[in-house]
């Protein structure tokens, strides 16, 4: 559910403090824990580094992130891959299609030269 329009957005002071009165290459990369503060018109330029629960995400805030929180853009988990039957085929055929361009390049070559 969204912020009510009279409390306005969230937006944490201090982060706006590090960012204030300088140029994005002045401050560098501004480390932040605020996953669930507003990106507001005044944060565009800068780069974030977004804790994401074990590391810092860096996110270079643009326009279009204007209105959207800086969590949004540093997930918290970590997609591996779907496992299963299916899967172990795919990885099967895409490896032997990389052996057979390999050899297909090496035979290339020594066509060449006969």
């Amino acid at each position: 559910m969204t912020r009510s329009i009279s409390k306005g957005p969230y937006i944490e002071e201090r982060l706006l403090k590090k960012i204030a009165g300088k140029t994005p290459d002045q401050v560098g990369v501004v480390k932040t824990w605020y996953r669930d503060c507003v990106i507001a018109p005044e944060m565009v330029g800068f780069t974030f580094g977004v804790h994401n629960g074990k590391n810092h995400i860096e996110v270079f805030a643009t326009e279009d992130m204007v209105g959207h929180k800086l969590g949004e853009f540093s997930p918290t988990r970590k997609f591996t891959r779907h496992g299963g039957k299916m899967q172990k085929e795919q990885d099967a055929a895409k490896k032997q299609a990389e052996i057979t361009a390999a050899k297909a390049a090496k035979a290339a070559p020594a066509a060449k030269k006969k």
